[in-house]
Formats: C-alpha cells, structure tokens, sequence
C-alpha cells in the first residue's frame, strides 16, 4: 500500500516526553514532545522539533533552559491536559495533577514521578519555514542528566524496560495511540560495527565518579 508522504509519523514509533519551562514571571509550563532525538553518541545534545507558537519555545528563548522528562505509560493520562491550548499565566504542573521535581542545573523545574531527567541549557536555535509554515529546531545541551535508581543498573549501564516502562505512541487518522517498548533479549556490541571489533568510542563509558543524589 502506497501512502501520502505526511503520513510517515503513522509508521515511525515516538517517544513520548514532557518538556517542562518556566517563563521569565515564573509560570511553570509542560507540553508534550515526540519529536526529540540525542545528535550522535559523541555529543551531550539533544534536538527538539517544535512547531513556533507554543509556550514552550517563548519560554526556552527567554530563559535558555528546559528539561526533558521521560514519562513511563502510567503517565499517559497526563498528555492531553498538557497538550491543551490554555493561557500563558496557567501552571500546568497544577492544571494536570503534577509535582515538581526540584532541578539541578536550571530554575525549570522537572516532573516528579518521570523515569529520566534531562536538565538542558539551549544552544542553539534554527527557525526555518516549510511550504508556508515556520518550525523550529531547538538544539540543548544536557547539563545534568539523572535517571530512577529503580530502573538502572550502574555495572553496564542498562536499563530495566520493564520497570520503567517507557511511554511511546503511533499515530493513526484518527489521533494517538499510546503503547510502551519490550525487550526482545537480543545484545549486539557497538565494536561489531567495526573490523576491528573494537568501539572507538569506548572511552565514553569509563567509570567516572558520580555524585549521591541521595535518593
């Protein structure tokens, strides 16, 4: 079956995340993102495709910061009130039932009950324009980057899927149909990529001190 080429979101699974903000006054904003992925594994970056007239993009131009949260499907239930049009003074941390997880790095606030926090300062920002309708691509660095204790296991650096249970959707005609990952039990080292069998990148997971979150 041949489809029109604006339906490719219908067969790319998307995460799900929370970007949460705060506007120069103080008002704490959360709108849901699909379309964010990490630039190349060298790089502590991360991009954020946004339509231009959202909260989130004023709130990010002004302060330079945000923080990506990775809800699990539990929190499913707090995309649509996160999703709504409502006016720029309304915190939506109040307005979808929501805690706030005090940052570390940035005045934005993280989500509590989230399985992964990423604390990012904006570095750089490219507006573009296509047949008629601006977007934006929002370039962060990730400044401090925290996971749930419950989920990760520190030896390798794996997660446990089925604990955190990470919230993703597909797309029909119709709207969002929300779903979760699984782990299919299937381990390919990076070095397999190369003839060597070595990964030159290998000196990214050396064994670095990491502060107590005291959690």
């Amino acid at each position: 079956m041949i489809l029109e080429n604006f339906k490719r979101e219908s067969l790319i699974p998307l995460p799900v995340s929370f970007i949460s903000t705060v506007s120069e006054d103080g008002v704490r904003n959360i709108a849901p993102y699909s379309c964010v992925m990490p630039i190349l594994r060298p790089f502590d970056l991360v991009c954020v495709a946004s339509a231009k007239m959202r909260d989130t993009f004023v709130n990010i131009k002004s302060t330079e910061e945000f923080v990506i949260n990775m809800p699990g499907a539990n929190m499913a239930d707090k995309v649509m009130p996160t999703a709504m049009h409502v006016p720029f003074d309304v915190n939506e941390f109040e307005l979808a039932d929501l805690k706030e997880k005090p940052s570390t790095k940035v005045q934005a606030p993280g989500i509590d009950g989230c399985y992964a926090w990423m604390e990012c300062k904006l570095h750089s920002m490219h507006e573009e324009e296509y047949n008629g309708v601006p977007y934006l691509l929002i370039m962060g660095k990730v400044v401090h980057l925290e996971i749930d204790d419950d989920v990760y296991n520190p030896e390798d650096g794996s997660w446990d899927l089925e604990k955190a249970k990470p919230l993703m959707m597909t797309e029909s005609d119709r709207g969002m149909h929300f779903c979760t990952v699984k782990s299919i039990d299937k381990f390919e080292p990076y070095g397999a990529m190369f003839e060597d069998g070595k990964d030159p990148l290998s000196w990214m997971y050396e064994k670095k001190e990491v502060p107590d979150t005291g959690k």
